[in-house]
């Protein structure tokens, strides 16, 4: 059995592409927006998809990733607040944030 494989950034998988055809997503590269990441699986689940999805998200330990998950964790949560009304706080990265990305 063989298969196609496509190869795409997350902003270019993004944008307009309706990927039922494709069962099988694999990240391997965070973006601070984990919406981003949410539309890329958004495209494999559409109207029409008959086979089993599978995604998987690759990251490395000791990483630059893993600060970029919690940066994606952290907007997630404000997200939640911004919809629930529970709590407000800045939505902007502040410079500990940055220099938690740069190990400063």
């Amino acid at each position: 059995m063989t298969g196609k494989i496509m190869l795409l950034s997350l902003t270019a998988g993004g944008v307009g592409l309706n990927l039922v055809g494709a069962n099988h997503l694999m990240l391997l590269d965070l973006h601070w927006n984990p919406q981003l990441e949410a539309q890329a699986q958004d495209r494999v689940y559409r109207v029409g998809q008959k086979k089993p999805v599978y995604i998987w998200k690759f990251m490395c330990t000791d990483t630059v990733e893993q600060k970029i998950m919690g940066l994606q964790q952290k907007k997630l949560d404000l997200a939640t607040q911004a919809l629930t009304g529970t709590k407000h706080t800045g939505s902007k990265l502040t410079i500990d944030d940055l220099k938690s990305l740069f190990g400063l």
